[in-house]
């Protein structure tokens, strides 16, 4: 099997924004509680924060962390989880048949990313919430006048304004499934309302419309059409969802569908161009995929932990090696897609379809989903670099001529170029010839994910898939020849010898 790139750091896609590397925690099933949030367990801070956790987080440099929601956000009230916490009341979540206790809320939320160093991306309820309700929400957050809501914050013990920038205008309201879900005119005028009023209160913040809420919705193409047509003027972004299974192990064609995700992309950038000139508007709308990732084992099982419980154990998804190579798919596609794609929030991070696991007082871990991510977030940062390729092909259930290999290349700020390729051949390595002009010289570092069975996952106890250094091979006049192992995720760095 036969696979070739041609690549040259003069043929550029777009600079790769540092959002695309964000992720999310909603208040679903064990994201929060027992999740990030502990207060008995033997590693928690003073604020009651897990920072085991925080200790595997902190690697994957997020960019924005997006909160609180997700489905919970269309029925979620703000208020319940700000001032003291005894004085705050249990509620029942309908969004996910569960207890939300309001121990976390805005504020220790806020806080924990500060401690972290991560950007928050908030959302603001559009579902049972109002235009009103989300802006006292900003006031809260970024007010700095002597008003109600932001002497409301200094009254909680937050002096200064939290300045949160970007800011989620609902979640997935075309969605049967959502609370108060709308038409694309019901949103669309809420959404425009809403946008208004915010940046009215603080221009300074960007602002994402809700996108069709994957790829095979009735309404995907006319709601993002109609969502614009009301709201274009005062909104910086609008919103993709996806996620994949694999639910008949059907692994060919689930390792597929990350050309599934580009087409999508491709679609809904010619929508706003479309709008935009429709419009007559003179700013661009970008895209925010704020969700994203693979979503399924758990749904195979059948079982449903007991409704109306607090940290009810829902969507706990145990990645496998296969699912790993999508996820480097579409990390491929988001990095290809550089100038469209400006935000990208991998969901979630922790418990809820997760790279990160954690056993309530007990351990935490990773899955195999984490590499490819910590490895394009350390070093997929810099410019997107246009590829020529041309692999091996073969046809599954669902297309046909689909590429063996996969690929993305960044050329870093320090004039590294770094390659993320992707061996979808389960049983085959994957020659491939690599035709670089000689801008560099020497392969710094190869590091693959693979194994023997694409089913393998990582526990608590083991970790059969995890990142392995190779021998790097030696290039010779601007060609490196590799051979890439059968079901694998590799990144290789090419760097010019200066010795």
């Amino acid at each position: 099997m036969n696979a070739e790139i041609s690549i040259s750091k003069n043929q550029t896609i777009a600079p790769i924004d540092k959002r695309i590397f964000s992720s999310f925690i909603e208040h679903m099933g064990r994201a929060v509680y027992t999740g990030i949030y502990e207060p008995g367990h033997t590693t928690a801070d003073k604020y009651g924060f897990r920072t085991d956790v925080a200790s595997l987080i902190r690697p994957l440099n997020l960019s924005h962390i997006r909160y609180p929601g997700g489905n919970f956000l269309s029925g979620y009230n703000w208020l319940d989880g700000i001032g003291p916490k005894d004085e705050r009341l249990m509620r029942a979540d309908l969004a996910w048949s569960a207890l939300e206790p309001n121990e976390v809320g805005t504020d220790e939320f806020l806080q924990w990313c500060e401690r972290l160093g991560i950007e928050p991306m908030l959302g603001v309820n559009l579902g049972t919430g109002t235009p009103q309700s989300a802006v006292d929400l900003l006031e809260y957050v970024n007010g700095d006048l002597p008003t109600k809501f932001a002497n409301l914050r200094r009254q909680n013990g937050h002096e200064k304004p939290y300045n949160i920038k970007l800011w989620c205008l609902g979640n997935e309201m075309d969605g049967p499934w959502q609370i108060c879900m709308k038409t694309a005119e019901e949103y669309g005028r809420i959404a425009c309302e809403t946008a208004k009023m915010m940046k009215w209160m603080d221009p300074s913040i960007e602002l994402i419309a809700c996108g069709s809420s994957f790829y095979d919705m009735p309404t995907f193409g006319s709601w993002e059409r109609t969502v614009l047509k009301h709201c274009y003027r005062y909104i910086d972004y609008i919103s993709l969802h996806q996620y994949y299974q694999n639910n008949d192990g059907d692994i060919p064609s689930f390792l597929s569908r990350s050309l599934e995700m580009e087409e999508m992309i491709h679609k809904i950038a010619v929508i706003c161009r479309e709008a935009k000139m429709e419009q007559k508007e003179a700013h661009d709308i970008a895209l925010s995929f704020d969700e994203w990732n693979v979503w399924y084992h758990f749904q195979k099982s059948g079982q449903q932990p007991p409704k109306w419980t607090v940290a009810r154990p829902i969507e706990e998804e145990n990645y496998d090696l296969a699912d790993a190579l999508l996820v480097g798919c579409m990390l491929n596609t988001l990095l290809r897609n550089a100038d469209t794609v400006k935000i990208a929030c991998l969901a979630q991070l922790v418990n809820v379809i997760a790279p990160i696991m954690t056993e309530p007082n007990g351990r935490a871990w990773v899955q195999t989903i984490y590499y490819p991510f910590l490895y394009l977030s350390k070093y997929g940062r810099g410019t997107s670099l246009r590829l020529s390729c041309e692999s091996a092909q073969y046809d599954c259930t669902i297309r046909k001529n689909v590429p063996y290999l996969d690929a993305s290349a960044v050329l870093n700020l320090d004039g590294i170029c770094t390659l993320f390729l992707v061996n979808r051949n389960q049983t085959e390595a994957l020659n491939c010839t690599i035709y670089f002009n000689q801008d560099w010289d020497y392969v710094q570092e190869w590091i693959s994910l693979s194994g023997n069975d694409s089913a393998q996952r990582n526990d608590a106890d083991h970790e059969p898939i995890k990142p392995q250094a190779r021998e790097c091979p030696n290039t010779k006049d601007g060609i490196l020849t590799i051979d890439l192992p059968p079901s694998s995720w590799n990144m290789i760095r090419l760097s010019v010898n200066n010795r």
